[in-house]
């Protein structure tokens, strides 16, 4: 079993900065990619960014120069990095990974953490 925890989310000033952090634990052969997602009220889940293992990296084009992600693979950790956040940033982020397993791979989530950034 596979789980992740985010940390990190809270109330903002528009402007203003947050990091999120995600550990993942359990049984892992390998984290594939792992990504943050984000979902506010009313709307649906949306990628916000991606790392690869090899530190291949996408974002969402509502975030790009704002957003920084980042693993550490070791730690089996990802981080994203917020800054000049804006009130439409407000949601709840959630931490995804598909992890390499004995016998093939899996999608996992995180329970979520939220943002909230103040006009």
């Amino acid at each position: 079993q596979v789980q992740l925890v985010e940390s990190g989310g809270g109330l903002v000033q528009a402007g203003g900065s947050l990091r999120l952090s995600c550990a993942a634990s359990g049984t892992i052969f390998g984290i594939i990619v792992m990504g943050w997602y984000r979902q506010a009220p009313g709307k649906q889940r949306e990628l916000v960014a991606a790392i690869t293992s090899g530190g291949h990296t996408n974002y969402a084009d509502s975030v790009k120069g704002r957003f920084t992600i980042a693993r550490d693979n070791a730690k089996n950790t990802m981080y994203v990095q917020m800054s000049s956040l804006r009130p439409e940033d407000t949601a709840v982020y959630y931490c995804n990974a598909v992890v390499r397993l004995p016998t093939g791979q899996d999608n996992y989530w995180g329970q979520g953490t939220q943002v909230t950034v103040s006009s």
